[in-house]
C-alpha cells in the first residue's frame, strides 16, 4: 500500500520562498497532498510530540512522509532527524531531506542518523517540477508505507 494522501506531508522549512515554490509546483502539477509546515526544529519537534500549540487531539495528526531542511534556525534538521529515527513511536516515518548542500559530510551524516532520502533543492522551476513530480509519483504511489501506528517490533517478526 503506497503512503496515505490523507496523512500530512509535514515539510520543514524555514524559507518561505522555498516553501512558497514547492506549494506552487504542487499547484502546478495538481497534486492534492495535504502539507503541514513547521518553520524551525522547535516548532517540528512540537508538532511530532504533540506538544505547546499541538497538545490538542486533531492538531498534529502523524505525517505519512516529513521532507527536511537541514540547516534550520534553533533546533537543526540534524537534531531533527536523530530526534525522530531514535524515537520507537516515529522511526518508521519516511524522512527526506531537501537541502542546497552537496556537503559529502552531510549527506553521510543524514544516512547515517537514517534519512530515507537526500534532495538537493532545485535551482530552477522546470528542475522543481521534475523531482516534486518524481517525490509524488515515488512516495505516494510506488514506495510501500508501513501500516502506520501499529508496528510489529523487531523480535516479534523474526521470531526470536
Amino acid at each position: 500500500m503506497a503512503i496515505a494522501h490523507e496523512s500530512p506531508l509535514l515539510f520543514i522549512e524555514d524559507n518561505d520562498d522555498d516553501y512558497e515554490v514547492v506549494l506552487w509546483a504542487m499547484k502546478k502539477l495538481s497534486l492534492s497532498i495535504p502539507i503541514t509546515r513547521c518553520i524551525d526544529g522547535d516548532e517540528a519537534l512540537d508538532y511530532l510530540y504533540h506538544r505547546q500549540e499541538f497538545a490538542q487531539p486533531g492538531t498534529s495528526p502523524r505525517p505519512a512522509l516529513i521532507l527536511l531542511d537541514l540547516n534550520l534556525i534553533s533546533v537543526d534538521g540534524r537534531d531533527v532527524l536523530q530526534a525522530v529515527k531514535s524515537d520507537p513511536e516515529l522511526r518508521m516515518i519516511p524522512v527526506i531531506i531537501w537541502t542546497s548542500s552537496e556537503d559529502p559530510k552531510d549527506i553521510d551524516v543524514s544516512f547515517q542518523l537514517g534519512a530515507n532520502s537526500y534532495i538537493l533543492k532545485p535551482m530552477n522551476m522546470k528542475q522543481l517540477l521534475g523531482v516534486v513530480e518524481t517525490l509524488n509519483k515515488y512516495w505516494f504511489g510506488v514506495a510501500v508505507a508501513p501500516a502506520g501506528d501499529t508496528l510489529v517490533p523487531l523480535d516479534e517478526k523474526s521470531g526470536a
